[in-house]
């Protein structure tokens, strides 16, 4: 049953990759920073969505060509890597967790959003009407798109200030609960 939901074995990867990595991005950003679980809950994100996006790009039976998803799975790999580039270098400098923070950030925000393209992708006919995506399809992606990034904006805004405060003190991307 999964399996014709996903309609191949990379889309079943890709599933189970997306699944977990929403999971491990939700823990990343609801539970506290810089500790043990932080890290680890980081690093699967980060392989989940490493495979979840090689496999964005080999699935092409919406649109049987690079499309429009394909696009902004290039964004969210972006997104991703300016994420990582302060945990990889591990020389911090002032602004490094901010911008390590940001860009995880909104790389979770991203997959959740996706999570709305793709939950569209299989709603009925009315959506994708043989095999083509619909005008409904692109505007049902717009609103569901745009209430995950309202409420992430309002969540930035409202706690960006205290969460620098926090994390720019950090000298280090160590753990803090050292």
């Amino acid at each position: 049953m999964l399996l014709s939901i996903t309609q191949s074995p990379v889309g079943f990867i890709h599933f189970l990759s997306a699944v977990a990595a929403m999971l491990a991005g939700g823990g990343v950003l609801f539970l506290p920073k810089g500790t043990v679980l932080h890290r680890r809950l980081g690093y699967i994100y980060v392989v989940t969505m490493v495979v979840m996006l090689g496999t964005a790009f080999s699935i092409y039976s919406l649109y049987g060509e690079f499309g429009l998803f394909h696009y902004l799975a290039v964004f969210s790999s972006l997104t991703l890597i300016g994420g990582m580039v302060p945990v990889i270098l591990k020389k911090p400098k002032p602004g490094y967790v901010s911008m390590h923070f940001s860009f995880m950030y909104w790389s979770v925000i991203g997959l959740y959003m996706a999570f709305v393209a793709e939950t569209a992708v299989r709603l009925p006919q009315t959506v994708i009407a043989d095999g083509v995506p619909t005008n409904t399809f692109y505007t049902m992606v717009a609103i569901g798109s745009g209430v995950v990034m309202v409420a992430a904006n309002v969540s930035w805004f409202r706690n960006k200030k205290r969460w620098q405060a926090k994390f720019d003190t950090v000298s280090t991307l160590q753990s803090v609960d050292k």
